[in-house]
Formats: structure tokens, sequence, C-alpha cells
């Protein structure tokens, strides 16, 4: 036979490589499609996409046969093209059933990939069997074509499985270009095959011509059938993947509801409209400790009432309205299993479907402990850290009720302010640790007063700290007339002026009330305050350790007080303190030993004030550090100008006052007023009070250094304070000053006589000076001489002179003596 040279049309051959790369990105497409499904969907998506992906492969080999062109009329037989179309759809059937299992070993990579290229070869060479002309076959080339199609095959395999597990946006562009890839492959194994064949010349006409085709309508009919194919197949995996993309959102967001819902902390319990429960989560099992199936089903109020939830508000949690449109809240207390009370946040969201209202979530929050907190913030921010008592904000509320409550009913009640005397020393004395606990001793002694009153007095009294050591009362009821009020003011008077156990010592201090009634004295929180606190004062006025009703005439009085401390504060830049000096005189022969400086107020209006008038004043406010310095300082100048003038070299005594003496520049100020003026330092006198050596390490410090300049120590107003005389061994201490207390009576009390003797001998044994005051009459001079107290001070010798008649009525007659300057510095 003879061999026949033919062509190839080349748009025909670049139309059977997009078939190609077609089929092949619909193979990619539907691989991923059918890892996604199971079951029967698995099947039939694998027998739509091998039909589709059979197709396109079977049209790219027809298409690349027709492109093809001999110089002779060229039939097909049907048999063997439907035979071929069969094996194309087998072996594209084989590779997406590998590549949608979930995992394949390399074994069935093998078999699959040695059952394609089987299927693609033959549908190739059987197809090529069914032309009208007869072929031979070069071994070498159809050996290739075979290779080619294998590695086609695998590396469709690899393809299909490899985007199968792939989650990427940019899938769509590897798919392409892979189908690409696919397509060359296809390809070439085609056009390897057809480069193999050697066609013939052929005079036999087939027995079965009467079923062959002619290749144009074939063509026709190939083109139409793999685009509808391709086309649909594409279609429908879009629109499969689109509902399957929506499915899958659904279950998604389902999962992330049913996560919230069950891992929630708070509980969720979901009822219909006729408040039947349908479901719960884990923390209404956690929070009321019933399990789910108890509750599935019943209506919620059994098991509200069932619990105990006693809701806060009118309406029950369990109740709403029709339309059920609005969320709504709710606060509950609940007891656990526990017998635990909690306290519950509810809310009430409606579930709405189509605009219908078909039931509810019921969202409970255990809110205990931040309920505790707001109500430790609430405590805290209402009472006093150190007692437990109300603070003032507290009382400003109980005193607006009770002024509310009490003008309604047009009933009284009392405002007791009360001030702890001498606290201050105590606090400066022993450091404000030891002031804390003598504070928390005082609040006690008036809680348990109060409590010893009445039966009921508590739920009668507020009791209240203010600040530092004042503390208010608020009393109502029964124990608001005003002889109740008497009483309770006189026991707890009492119960503070016992002793106190502070350090291993004991300490007394008083207690001063003021009293004002409502609405007798004042019809609001201000003016009820502001008048117990005037009469307060009006206590410490007039000696402390008692109480005050207000009276009109008090305001004038506080207004005195007021008017006296802005006077007070421009005083010295005035030039308004005056020294006065008393002379201490010896008994023996009369002569004067030294003088005490006191000091005395020139006010512009008022005259000369005592300080009895103002110092009080002062130490209350603070200005007593510059007017005890001035003191210092004025005092030292003059004893200095005296002995510079030829005076008797005798010292001055000075009075420290308690907030003076604790002052932590107290022992450089001292030297400043002794370099400032040059008085030597054994010419200065210090006065300390017993009351100002409680915290024995402070005071031994002081005292030490003042000992170190050079400065005398004399404890004034001894024998009246309640300290140890264990100071009197350990302290610099040079001279006791017995008190006026014990000198006023002596002649007519034998108690103060022997007090005075025993002080008396226990200086002289103790090595120490020993000086008396107050003596005002001879008997009292006579008695102490008696006793041989050698040095006195009092208005029987001379009342306090200003330094000119200091001058004049005891230096003027020494110096008229014989030798005057000598008898002055022999003294």
């Amino acid at each position: 036979m003879e061999h026949i040279h033919g062509t190839y049309n080349l748009q025909l051959v670049v139309l059977s490589y997009i078939i190609a790369s077609l089929a092949s990105y619909a193979a990619l497409d539907l691989a991923g499609r059918v890892s996604l499904t199971s079951g029967k969907a698995r099947h039939w998506w694998i027998a739509c996409g091998a039909i589709s992906m059979g197709l396109g492969i079977w049209s790219m080999h027809f298409v690349g046969m027709l492109a093809f062109v001999l110089p002779m009329h060229v039939s097909y037989s049907m048999d063997k093209v439907i035979l071929s179309v069969l094996l194309a759809i087998a072996a594209s059937g084989v590779a997406l059933d590998f590549a949608g299992r979930k995992s394949n070993k390399i074994s069935r990579l093998v078999i699959a990939g040695v059952l394609m290229t089987t299927g693609i070869t033959s549908m190739h060479y059987v197809g090529m069997a069914a032309m009208s002309v007869p072929v031979t076959y070069k071994p070498l080339l159809v050996a290739l074509s075979v290779v080619i199609a294998a590695v086609a095959s695998f590396a469709a395999l690899w393809l299909m499985f490899y985007f199968n597990r792939s989650d990427s946006k940019h899938d769509w562009v590897y798919k392409i270009g892979s189908g690409l890839i696919m397509g060359l492959g296809i390809t070439g194994m085609h056009y390897t095959g057809m480069a193999a064949a050697h066609f013939h010349q052929s005079t036999i006409v087939p027995e079965n011509l009467t079923r062959q085709i002619e290749s144009e309508v074939l063509a026709y009919l190939i083109a139409a059938g793999t685009i509808v194919a391709i086309g649909l197949t594409l279609f429908g995996n879009f629109i499969n993947q689109r509902l399957s993309q929506k499915d899958q959102r659904i279950r998604e967001n389902e999962q992330w509801y049913q996560a919230l819902y069950h891992n929630h902390s708070d509980a969720i319990i979901s009822v219909d409209r006729e408040g039947i429960i349908k479901g719960i989560n884990a923390a209404v099992s956690t929070i009321t400790g019933y399990p789910e199936r108890k509750v599935i089903d019943r209506p919620i109020h059994q098991i509200v009432e069932q619990i105990e939830v006693e809701c806060t508000s009118s309406d029950n949690m369990y109740t709403w309205d029709s339309q059920g449109m609005e969320q709504k809240h709710y606060t509950a207390k609940m007891r656990n299993r526990q017998n635990e009370l909690l306290d519950l946040s509810i809310a009430v969201i409606p579930v709405i479907i189509d605009d219908t209202h078909v039931g509810s979530h019921i969202l409970i929050k255990d809110i205990t402990e931040e309920t505790q907190a707001q109500e430790n913030i609430r405590h805290q921010a209402l009472h006093d850290p150190l007692t437990g008592l109300p603070n003032r904000r507290k009382l400003d509320e109980v005193l607006a009720n009770t002024i509310s409550v009490c003008g309604g009913k047009q009933a009284i009640f009392a405002v007791m302010v009360m001030d702890i005397d001498r606290f201050k020393m105590i606090n400066d004395s022993l450091g404000h640790s030891i002031g804390d606990v003598f504070l928390k001793e005082v609040s006690s002694r008036i809680v348990s007063t109060i409590e010893a009153s009445h039966p009921q007095a508590m739920s009668n009294v507020t009791l209240a700290r203010m600040g530092g050591d004042e503390f208010t009362m608020v009393v109502t009821g029964e124990q608001a007339n005003e002889q109740q009020i008497i009483r309770l003011a006189e026991a707890i008077v009492e119960s503070i002026q016992q002793p106190y156990r502070l350090k291993e010592n004991d300490f007394y201090v008083t207690a001063s009330i003021g009293i004002a009634m409502y609405p007798e004295h004042g019809a609001g929180t201000d003016a009820l305050i502001k008048h117990a606190d005037s009469a307060m004062y009006e206590v410490k006025k007039n000696g402390k350790n008692g109480y005050q009703f207000y009276t009109a005439q008090l305001d004038s009085e506080l207004y005195e007080r007021i008017e006296l401390e802005g006077y007070l504060r421009k005083a010295l830049e005035r030039n308004e303190m005056v020294l006065y000096y008393q002379p201490q005189i010896r008994t023996r022969d009369s002569q004067m030993i030294g003088v005490e400086a006191l000091i005395r107020w020139q006010h512009p209006i008022k005259g000369l004030l005592a300080p009895s008038v103002f110092i009080p004043l002062a130490e209350e406010t603070g200005m007593i550090y510059d007017i005890g310095n001035w003191t210092l300082r004025e005092a030292c100048r003059q004893m200095k100008l005296w002995h510079a003038s030829g005076g008797p070299l005798i010292p001055v005594s000075v009075n420290l006052s308690s907030q003076q003496f604790h002052q932590s520049n107290l022992v450089e100020q001292v030297k400043n007023a002794l370099n400032e003026t040059g008085l030597e330092a054994r010419y200065l006198e210090l006065e300390i009070t017993e009351s100002m050596m409680m915290d024995a390490a402070v005071s031994t410090a002081i005292l030490n250094e003042l000992n170190g300049l050079g400065v005398k120590i004399s404890l004034d107003d001894f024998g009246t304070g309640y300290s140890s005389l264990s100071y009197l061994k350990h302290f610099p201490i040079h001279k006791l000053k017995i008190d006026r207390s014990f000198v006023t009576d002596i002649t007519e009390s034998h108690s103060d006589q022997a007090i005075v003797a025993t002080i008396i001998s226990m200086a002289q044994n103790l090595k120490m000076e020993v000086i008396a005051e107050g003596i005002e009459t001879k008997g009292q001079l006579d008695i102490l001489m008696q006793n041989d107290c050698r040095e006195i001070q009092g208005y029987y010798f001379s009342r306090p002179l200003p330094a000119s008649e200091v001058e004049d009525s005891f230096f003027v007659p020494l110096r008229m003596l014989g030798n005057g300057s000598e008898a002055l510095h022999s003294v």
C-alpha cells in the first residue's frame, strides 16, 4: 500500500490544545468538589466529572485528528468512536476518585496512574482505529506517546490531589496554570501518537460503512458537545460551590453561636413564648445546681420558684408583654446548694424571627463579687478606716435623713460634738501609732457607754468620727429628751477620763462635749454642727472635762474667738507681744536669784491680755511655734542686755509648750537664740511639763542635747501629772517646780503640806534644786521655809513686771548698796 502524507490545520491544533486545557481546568475544579462530598453525592459528582473530563479529553483527541488533513476522504467507525469515548470517561473517573479521597498511599497513586495512562492511550489508538484509512505505527514513537500519557496522568493525579487540600484565595490562578500544563501533556501525547502513524491508500470499502459518519458533521458535533459539557460542568460546579459556601457559612455561624451559647460564663435559658424551657447552657447547672434533664420542657416559673429566686423588681423575670420586643433587666437574689446567697443580674432578650416574637433568651449573671466589692467601696467611702465608725460624709447623710423624718413628725433630736482634751499631747509625745491605738480605745469606750445607757440605744444613736480626736453623735427617739442627753453626756465624760494604759504607763485625758437640739438650736445640718461646736469650745474655755448645751450667747463668743485669731496672726509683725518677768527669790536672804519670762499681748483694742486668753488659740492654730521662738529670743536678748549693763548674773526661765518641745528643730532654735543674743547657755533655763516626757526615747534625746549645750532644765507643775517618777533618775533635770495648786491651801490642808514636804525632801535627796510658785501670803512662806524650801516665786514678793519695772524695783536698789557691782556679781 502506498504511504499517504497529510498536513495539519494550525487553527484546529490550537483549538485542540484549548479544549485539553479547559478539560484539565474543569477536572482540577471538580476534584475539590468531590473531596467535599460523601455518599451518593460523591458518586454523582465523580460520574458527572468523569463524563465532562472524559468528553473533554476525547474531544481534544478528535479535534486533533480532524486537524490532520489527508488527500482523500476519511470516515470513522461509530462503534470505535463510542468505545474511545468510554475509555476517556473511565480514565477520568479513576483520576477523580483518587483525588477525592482524604488520604492516598503511593501504591494507590501508581495503580491509578497506570489505569489512567492505559485509558488515555487506549482512547487515542482506538480512536485512530476508527478511521477508514489503513494505519501503521512506528514502535518507538508509540512508546514515547505512552510515556507522555503516563507523565501527564501522574501529573494530573498529583495536581488534583494537591488542589483538593489547598485552601488559598489564589487557587484559581494555580488551577489555570496547572490546566495549561496538563493540556500541554495531553496534546503532546496525542500529536506524538499521530506522528507515530503512517496512513496508506485503501481500495477496500469497510463493511460497516452504513454506520460511518462524515468528518465535517463529526467536527460540529464534537465541538458543540465539548463546549456544552464543559460549560455545564463549570457552571454547575460554580453554583454548587456558592451553595456549599452558603451552607458552610450557616454551619460556621451555628457553631460559633453554639460555642458562645454553651461555653458562656453567664447562665443562658432559652424559652418559647409560653415560657417553656427549650435549652440551657452548662452555666445554668453551675449556678442553680439543676441538671439539664430536669429543666428542659418545663415552665420557667416552676424552676424559678423551686430555686427561690427573689426578684428585686416588681415584675417577674418570666413574664413579658405580648409583643415581647423589648429587652428587660432585673436584679435578684438566690441561695445556691451551698446555702450561699447570690446576687444575680438577669436580662430577658427577645428572639425575633421575621418580625415575630418566638421566644426569649434569659441571661443570668452571678454578680455577688461585684456587689460585695461595691458595698466595700461604699463602706470605705462612708466609714473611718481607723475606728470603723461612720465618717463625716455618712454623718451628713444621717443628719439629712433625720431632719427630714423629724421635721415631718415634729420630733426632736440632739447633735453632740465631742473633742478629746490633751489628745494632741499624747499624739505628739508618744507618736501617731500610739495615738491611733488611743483613738480606737476611746471609740470603743464611747460605744460601750452608749450601749449601756439603754437596751436599744445603738438603734437611736449614730456615732461618727469627724477626724482627729473629734467625734459626733446624733441621738434620736426616746433618748433625745434633755434628761437622757445629760445622763449620756455625763456617762461618756466619766468613761473617757478613766486611765489609758499606753507604753506601760497610765495616761489620763478628758472630754469636752457640746450639745445642740433640733429644732431649737438649728433646723439644718450646718447650723446644728456649728452650734454644737460652739458649745464644745465653751466647755474647753471653762476648764474642759464636761458638757454644755448651746445658747445664743455662744455665737457672740465664737465670733470674738474668730476675731481674736485674726488679730493674733498679725501680733508678732506688729510688735504687740511683750515679755513680763517675775522675780524668783532666795528665802534665806530675800535675794533675787532668777526671773521667769511670761508673755503678754498688748492687743490694739482689748489692751493687755494674759497668756491664758490667747495661748490655747495659738496652740490650736499652730501659731505657737512662732510665738514660742520669739519668746525664747526676746528673753535671751533682755537677760544679755541686763548682764551687759551691770545687772546681776542670774538666769532667765522660759516655758516651752508641748508642741514647741516636740518640734524637730528645737535644739537648733535654742542655739540660734543664744548665738544671736550672746547669752551664755548656763543663764538660760527651760521649763517643761511632765506630759512632754511620755515618750521616754524621744524626750531623752531632746533633753540630752539641750543639756549638752549647757542649758538648765526645770520641771514645771511638778506633782500634777500622771506619768512615772522614773524620769527623775534618767532625765537631765536640774530643778523641780512645786505647782501652785499645792501651795494655795497649804496653810489649811495637811495633805498639801505633806505633798510639798515630800517633794522638797525628794528633790534634795536627788541633788536637785526646788522652787515653789504661787506664794501670796506670809503663812504660805513660813510653812515652806519650815520645810527647807530655799527658793520661791509669787505675788507675795512681786507680780510679773515689765523689764523696766524689774530694773527699777530690783536692780537700782542693789546698785545703791555698798560695792554695788561686787554685790551684784556675788548673787
